[in-house]
């Protein structure tokens, strides 16, 4: 298990990171900018599908970090087989 303060500070890293990519994506989605600049990383237009997912993906690890600062366990996938008899 990982301590509270690791916790937070990849909690921490994961907000500046989606503020980061939600500034970016507005940028190209509202038409202002042809390209924008992420640290080393230049995106475009035809990037916002992308930007989009990684958006998604780094809202859900949010989530999914705060639930474990709260002291709930982490999710656990398991399939459901239907079968007929």
């Amino acid at each position: 298990m990982v301590d509270k303060e690791d916790l937070k500070i990849r909690l921490n890293f994961w907000r500046s990171a989606v503020e980061k990519l939600r500034a970016a994506y507005m940028a190209l989605a509202s038409g202002g900018v042809k390209s924008y600049t992420i640290d080393d990383r230049q995106l475009t237009r035809y990037d916002l599908l992308a930007l989009k997912d990684e958006i998604a993906d780094a809202e859900k690890r949010i989530d999914e970090l705060s639930a474990q600062l709260a002291g709930q366990r982490p999710r656990r996938a398991f399939a459901v087989v239907p079968r007929e008899w």
